[in-house]
């Protein structure tokens, strides 16, 4: 077990899961020990830590999969699950899980008892390189994305690359997403890697070390700006039109995976980098090819825009009713707390219908 990142949360790279996470147990488990999942963790995952002495069998609960079950049912159903099995405030929860369950876990181990221990083993490439690190946990309410949360850190963070094998291309390609997003936001040299790496079908191995300077790069900002004051809400570039879409989708029973909601809405976002920044329009162009080519288009209409605009104006970056972005003036080169208009979102809307 080797330190990837030593930070709020230490995030460790792990090449013998059981012995790896027996070990974290020891060290950071003071009472009972609690183990999350969701059914596809439980089925795929659970597997190579069963059996493990440090958790008793009788003490882990497992919750349905999807984003639509991130809700305050499943919350209170973890909260519940702990408050009967004896859970105290020394007790350590364990979220085995993509990075619906580590946010859902994280925030019901900061509330219960006012904050008990948790540790994240991310399964998916996504949670790897976004939800399991951070600090940021919650629950969508209302229709709306992450609306209720907070900032917890968990005590450590174990990356297993063995679980990416099991995964469809689908979840692989949704994890990429927030890799490509860091790379726009950090540089010209991480984003010329990224952009040659082939993700559809891609060799693990190569994929490895990015994903480890995707965590570094997360980190960073996170470590400059722990409560998002500042410089990391750099991390929510393709996010204030991205979860737009990820929430219009679930809405209309049509969802898509986060990444992909990401993807599109790094699409849409690049058009206000060059309207508002001066991000050149022959960069925008290429990398919008290159996010195309991988995740497609999800399809909306004119008819959509006003539903759409009404759930950015519930975005949490949002201040005195002016709904906040963060943009890029080039690769690399950020500029966030950027206020657009009604009119330049779906300007910005229209452009990405016809990309």
């Amino acid at each position: 077990m080797q330190v990837i990142e030593d930070s709020e949360s230490k995030v460790y790279g792990s090449d013998d899961l059981k012995k790896d996470l027996s070990t974290l147990i020891k060290k950071h488990g003071r009472g009972k020990v609690f183990l999350l999942m969701d059914s596809g963790s439980y089925q795929h995952c659970y597997p190579l830590i069963k059996g493990l002495p440090e958790i008793d069998e009788s003490n882990y609960l497992v919750i349905e999969q999807g984003d639509e079950h991130k809700n305050v049912d499943a919350l209170a159903k973890v909260w519940h699950f702990l408050n009967t099995h004896g859970a105290d405030r020394k007790s350590l929860l364990i979220n085995l899980a993509g990075g619906m369950p580590c946010d859902l876990g994280g925030f019901a181990a900061a509330t219960f008892k006012r904050g008990i221990d948790f540790i994240n083993i991310p399964t998916t490439l996504l949670s790897q390189v976004d939800a399991s690190v951070g600090g940021k946990t919650g629950i969508n309410f209302n229709g709306y994305k992450n609306e209720i949360g907070a900032f917890k850190h968990a005590t450590a963070v174990l990356v297993c690359n063995d679980f990416i094998a099991s995964q469809d291309q689908a979840n692989i390609s949704s994890g990429f997403a927030e890799m490509i997003k860091h790379a726009l936001i950090h540089s010209e040299d991480t984003w010329q890697t990224i952009k040659n790496f082939k993700i559809l079908h891609p060799d693990l191995e190569k994929l490895k070390p990015l994903v480890v300077n995707s965590i570094h790069i997360k980190e960073g900002f996170v470590k400059t700006d722990p409560t998002e004051q500042n410089v990391r809400k750099s991390l929510n570039f393709g996010h204030t039109i991205g979860h737009a879409f990820e929430s219009y989708a679930m809405s209309t029973k049509k969802p898509v995976l986060h990444g992909f909601a990401v993807a599109y809405g790094m699409i849409a976002e690049l058009y206000l980098c060059h309207k508002k920044c001066a991000f050149p329009i022959q960069k925008v162009q290429a990398i919008i090819q290159i996010i195309i080519s991988i995740y497609g288009k999800f399809t909306i209409t004119e008819s959509d825009f006003d539903a759409l605009f009404n759930l950015m104006t519930h975005d949490k970056k949002n201040e005195k009713n002016l709904i906040n972005f963060t943009l890029l003036k080039d690769i690399g080169r950020i500029a966030i707390d950027q206020h657009c208009t009604k009119e330049e979102i779906f300007e910005a809307l229209h452009f990405y219908m016809e990309a």
